[in-house]
């Protein structure tokens, strides 16, 4: 008898330098059923309800970080400063330097505002 004829397990033979392997076919069978048991078994963990009661703050936080929400709340506040200072600006008869510098501040902080705005989303993967 050959090397290659004997097989102590009987599980397993063949020629391993080809990539083949010579099984029975009861314990091919058996090793199926148990995949397929084990395949069962992953679907049944993976479909537990696992609880977190975070769950709803996870969400409403997921929704204000995707709606953008609090930017878009200090880019309100900033139009209507910027639309209240430029309607005060021009009801002064005679603006001072110190006037038009406040107002020079309050629209270039808009440029980085909307910067900001712009450049704080998320980067797309």
């Amino acid at each position: 008898m050959s090397e290659q004829d004997y097989h102590p397990s009987s599980r397993f033979g063949g020629d391993m330098s080809r990539n083949e392997v010579e099984m029975d076919l009861s314990k091919f069978m058996e090793m199926l059923q148990e995949n397929s048991a084990l395949k069962d078994k992953i679907r049944t963990l993976e479909d537990e309800k696992n609880d977190n009661p975070y769950q709803k703050f996870i969400f409403v936080a997921q929704a204000i970080d995707s709606w953008r929400i609090i930017p878009r709340c200090f880019l309100g506040v900033y139009m209507y400063l910027l639309y209240y200072t430029t309607f005060w600006f021009m009801d002064l008869p005679e603006p001072s330097f110190e006037q038009s510098g406040l107002i020079s501040i309050v629209v270039g902080a808009g440029a980085a505002w909307f910067g900001l705005y712009t450049n704080s989303s998320k980067p797309k993967v």
